[in-house]
C-alpha cells in the first residue's frame, strides 16, 4: 500500500523533493526504472522530476526533458546544475550520470545519490578509470546497490564505505506484467507476424556488443522449429539482421524497439539473455512476472532473479551448445518453470516494496 511522505514537500518556485537524472531518453533498464520509480514516489506524496542528459537514438523514447546534446558537455552540466539547485536531492541512475552529477553538484548544497546499475567489476578496466570512479563516488551522499554482492564490490574495489551503501533491488510494476491469456497471446503473435502455434524465444533488450545477441540467433537456429523474436535497438541491429538472414531467415524476426514490452512477452514461450556483462536485468524480472522461464548466461547478478533449474537455466557465457540445450529443456516444461519464476519475482521485485525503501532513503537524505 502506498505511503504518504513523512514531511511536507519543499516550497518555492519549481522546487521538487527529488531530481532524477538518467543518461538518455532511450528505453533501457535504468531509464525505464527511473520513470516507474517517479510514478511510485509521486503516489507517496513526493514531488519528483526526471531529466535526461541527452536525447537517445531510439524512436519513441521516454517522454522526459533533455538537458543538452553531449552527456558531459559544458552546456549540459550547467543545465543540470541549475536543475539541481531547485531540488532537495538528486538521484543519478547509472552510467554517465555519476560523473555528470558529481561535477554539476560540486559547490551546491544539494546532496546526490548514485544508483549503481551494472556490475562494478567491469567499471575499472584501467587504473585511471578506477581512480576516476573512486573520486566521483566520494562526492555522493549515498550509493544504492541492487544486491548485497554489488555492495561488497563497491566497498572492495572503489572504497565506498559500507555505511554509505543502501541495498535496494530493482522494482517492476507488477500490475503491468502478468501471464498472458490465450487471447492476449493470439493478438501478440499477430502483431509481430509470428506463427500462432510455433514455439517462440524472446530476446528483449538493447542491441549492443556486450549483449551478444548473435549467440541467441545461433542457438535458436540450431533447434528445428523454434522461432526467435528480437525486440530492441542499438548499434548491433544491422549485424543482427544480417546474421538472422544468413542462418535462419524464416525463424528469426528482428522487430526493432517497443514501448510495450508486455506485448512482446505475451508472444513468447521463453525469454533469453546472452550478455557478456550485466547488472540485475529488468527484462528477466518482467519475464518472471509474466510467468515465463528464462535461459540466461551466468553474468552479473542474474542468479538473484533466475534460480537455475527451478525458474529457468543459467549457462556459461559464450556456450552456444549449452545455451541451445538449456533452451530445449526450458521448452519441455515452460508452465512449471514460469509459475515458479512468477512467485520468485513477486516476492522480490515489486515496485511498491522497492519504492517504500526509496522513500525511506529520501526521508533520511532530506532531514
Amino acid at each position: 500500500m502506498s505511503r504518504r511522505a513523512s514531511e511536507a514537500p519543499r516550497t518555492g518556485p519549481d522546487t521538487v523533493d527529488v531530481l532524477q537524472v538518467i543518461t538518455s531518453t532511450d528505453r533501457r533498464g535504468a531509464e525505464v526504472f527511473a520513470t516507474d520509480l517517479e510514478r511510485a514516489l509521486t503516489d507517496r506524496g513526493r514531488s519528483v522530476r526526471t531529466v535526461a542528459l541527452v536525447r537517445g537514438r531510439q524512436e519513441g523514447g521516454l517522454d522526459v526533458p533533455t538537458l543538452g546534446t553531449s552527456r558531459l558537455g559544458i552546456a549540459t552540466l550547467r543545465a543540470l546544475r541549475a536543475e539541481a539547485r531547485h531540488a532537495g536531492l538528486v538521484v543519478a541512475h547509472g552510467s554517465t550520470t555519476l560523473p555528470a552529477c558529481a561535477l554539476a553538484t560540486t559547490g551546491t548544497r544539494t546532496p546526490f545519490v548514485y544508483r549503481n546499475v551494472g556490475d562494478p567489476a567491469h567499471w575499472g578496466t584501467t587504473p585511471a578509470r578506477r581512480l576516476r570512479s573512486v573520486a566521483f563516488l566520494r562526492r555522493t551522499s549515498a550509493v544504492v546497490a541492487l544486491t548485497a554482492a554489488t555492495a561488497g564490490e563497491l566497498n572492495a574495489r572503489y572504497r565506498v564505505s559500507p555505511e554509505k551503501i543502501r541495498v535496494i533491488p530493482k522494482g517492476v510494476p507488477t500490475e503491468r506484467f502478468t501471464p498472458a491469456t490465450a487471447e492476449a497471446r493470439r493478438r501478440a503473435r499477430a502483431h509481430f507476424e509470428l506463427l500462432a502455434e510455433a514455439p517462440v524465444a524472446l530476446y528483449l533488450g538493447a542491441l549492443s556488443p556486450e549483449k551478444n545477441v548473435r549467440l541467441a540467433i545461433e542457438a535458436v537456429a540450431s533447434i528445428p522449429g523454434l522461432h526467435l523474436l528480437v525486440v530492441g535497438d542499438g548499434p548491433e541491429r544491422s549485424a543482427a539482421e544480417a546474421e538472422a538472414s544468413r542462418v535462419a531467415p524464416d525463424r528469426v524476426h528482428v522487430a526493432g524497439p517497443t514501448d510495450q514490452p508486455e506485448l512482446a512477452l505475451a508472444a513468447a514461450d521463453v525469454v533469453v539473455l546472452t550478455s557478456h556483462t550485466e547488472g540485475l536485468p529488468g527484462a528477466l524480472i518482467e519475464a518472471g512476472l509474466c510467468g515465463l522461464p528464462v535461459v540466461t548466461t551466468d553474468v552479473g547478478f542474474v542468479r538473484e532473479i533466475v534460480a537455475d533449474t527451478m525458474t529457468g537455466y543459467v549457462v556459461p557465457p559464450g556456450d552456444r551448445a549449452g545455451f541451445a540445450d538449456a533452451l530445449e529443456r526450458a521448452l519441455r516444461a515452460p508452465s512449471a518453470l514460469g509459475s515458479a519464476a512468477r512467485r520468485r519475482c513477486l516476492e522480490r521485485f515489486s515496485i511498491d516494496r522497492v519504492a517504500d525503501a526509496w522513500d525511506d532513503l529520501i526521508s533520511a537524505m532530506l532531514q
